[in-house]
């Protein structure tokens, strides 16, 4: 591991495990903490859950999977320079969507409403719960056994009532105390992989347009500087180019205006890191830059008629399924019944968040068409 900066996350300042385990002698906590995820069932799960396109709809569009992979390369190119903790942002990025439903935020919105009168659904809460509870791997613990500060970074966003419910994890949602360095990087290393990479999604789908994103000032700078460097690139390789340009932007000015405020602000050790405003961030001009291209997104591509077809699909299989095992709880695997049980309708809820986007499509086929069984 390289020369970590005082403020770092480091396996002397960290905070531990809920439950005290020995320490590994070729691995550091945070790289044990990567390896659970990776091999965990949920993870694995991943690869067949998406974030706009549904599963089915083609090979080549992102998936949750290659999505966390993305966001855990560009937070550990960014903390190295900064003499963060590249393990804990790796551990941090590869976990941050365990908990997310099938069908992208479609899916979740839909199991939200569904879970209105019992405590609602978040996936950020969904994904602690994965590491902290769901996880079936270990005979002396639930769960993965995480590093707090792991923990600490998958939790990005709660409620004071929810964090009240979380113990050492929710502490700082009700003491105004701000994430690792560490958390704060996975967080942007994520707005900057799926902005850039939804771009690249529209394009492939033919949803949206090179023309449209022209009008776009990122885009259509970093086109213009593509095509000026290799003027007779077109088609796919041009998009590329383009898109391998702007991620290259956004990850310098990070590592830059986070350089800056680190320098500015003169945090010693983590403790002040937790007390200073948030720290990991973007310069103005790039911070405008990224809202202009997520409300692109969000007008033409995320509210596309196409998307909102399969998302209303994609909601109407989510509200299906729950109304169905809410009304019959002998519709659920045994197992699931089991926990029912015990945590009532979080049970459905988690037997639903942990569907692929073509299990779930089966699983709708299996409760509702005659032939199907």
């Amino acid at each position: 591991m390289h020369e970590l900066a005082p403020y770092a996350v480091s396996p002397e300042n960290s905070r531990g495990r809920r439950i005290a385990e020995q320490s590994s002698p070729g691995r550091t906590p945070f790289q044990r903490d990567r390896d659970r995820i990776i091999h965990s069932t949920a993870f694995r799960r991943l690869e067949y859950k998406t974030q706009v396109f549904v599963n089915h709809e083609g090979d080549l569009f992102r998936t949750r999977l290659t999505h966390s992979l993305e966001v855990a390369q560009i937070g550990r190119s960014v903390a190295r320079n900064l003499y963060l903790n590249e393990d804990l942002v790796e551990a941090i990025a590869l976990a941050h969507d365990l908990g997310h439903t099938p069908f992208g935020h479609a899916g979740q919105e839909a199991l939200n409403d569904c879970m209105k009168d019992h405590g609602g659904f978040e996936h950020n809460l969904q994904s602690l719960r994965v590491v902290d509870v769901l996880e079936e791997h270990y005979g002396a613990f639930d769960g993965l056994n995480l590093c707090f500060e792991t923990r600490e970074g998958i939790l990005k966003h709660c409620s004071r009532k929810n964090a009240d419910k979380l113990g050492d994890v929710g502490e700082r949602f009700l003491l105004d105390r701000r994430p690792s360095l560490e958390a704060q990087l996975a967080n942007l290393a994520d707005e900057i992989a799926y902005n850039n990479h939804d771009v690249d999604d529209g394009l492939r789908s033919g949803l949206i347009s090179q023309e449209q994103l022209e009008e776009v000032g990122i885009f259509g700078r970093h086109l213009a500087m593509a095509r000026k460097d290799y003027p007779g690139i077109s088609g796919r390789r041009l998009i590329h180019e383009t898109v391998r340009r702007m991620i290259n932007t956004l990850v310098a000015d990070l590592t830059r205006q986070s350089a800056m405020n680190i320098r500015d602000a003169g945090p010693a050790s983590l403790s002040m890191v937790q007390e200073a405003p948030f720290l990991i961030g973007f310069s103005n001009q790039i911070r405008q830059e990224q809202q202009e291209l997520k409300k692109f997104l969000r007008d033409y591509l995320y509210r596309h008629y196409k998307v909102a077809r399969m998302s209303a699909k994609a909601r109407h299989t989510v509200e299906m399924l729950f109304n169905a095992f809410h009304s019959d709880i002998l519709l659920l695997p045994p197992a699931f019944q089991a926990k029912y049980h015990q945590v009532r309708h979080q049970a459905i809820a988690d037997y639903i968040a942990g569907m692929t986007d073509r299990y779930a499509i089966r699983e709708y086929r299996r409760l509702f068409a005659i032939e199907e069984r």
